[in-house]
């Protein structure tokens, strides 16, 4: 198994040795992340240079997927990933981020107006003037999560 160990602290090199005196491999593509609690999260994106880099998952408004191509839209900027959907949507935080879609997750505090329509389906504004539809699927869900 290997980990991809996101501590920016001293304790680092420590948890690193820790890890590879117990035989797990350490690299930055691997499927799970390791880091501290109450730590900032982050997830690795490419920017528009193609130049990988790590965005805070506090920053992230949401996330958009069209067939392969994975748009992540966040207050720094449009960043892109070649992960899949539902394993972006298993790594955030289930506290703050919600699936109003197939194509589609969000992030609560960037929701800044929710409008009910037809056919059991919310008209969400994001704070970036995006707006965007709670398909049926979705929706009871989306009640729970925003308690409506």
């Amino acid at each position: 198994m290997k980990v991809r160990v996101s501590i920016e602290t001293e304790e680092r090199k420590d948890v690193i040795k820790e890890l590879t005196d117990h035989g797990i491999g350490i690299s930055d593509d691997a499927r799970y992340v390791l880091s501290l609690s109450g730590e900032e999260r982050y997830l690795q994106v490419k920017d528009e240079r193609g130049d990988r880099v790590a965005i805070r998952e506090n920053e992230i408004v949401f996330i958009e997927s069209f067939g392969h191509n994975i748009d992540v839209h966040a207050t720094s900027g449009k960043f892109v990933t070649s992960e899949r959907m539902y394993k972006l949507e298993e790594g955030l935080d289930k506290k703050c981020f919600i699936r109003i879609s197939n194509s589609v997750i969000i992030q609560k505090k960037y929701v800044t107006r929710i409008r009910p329509g037809l056919s059991m389906k919310f008209t969400l504004t994001m704070a970036d003037g995006t707006v965007m539809t709670v398909t049926r699927s979705y929706y009871t869900v989306f009640r729970e999560f925003f308690k409506i």
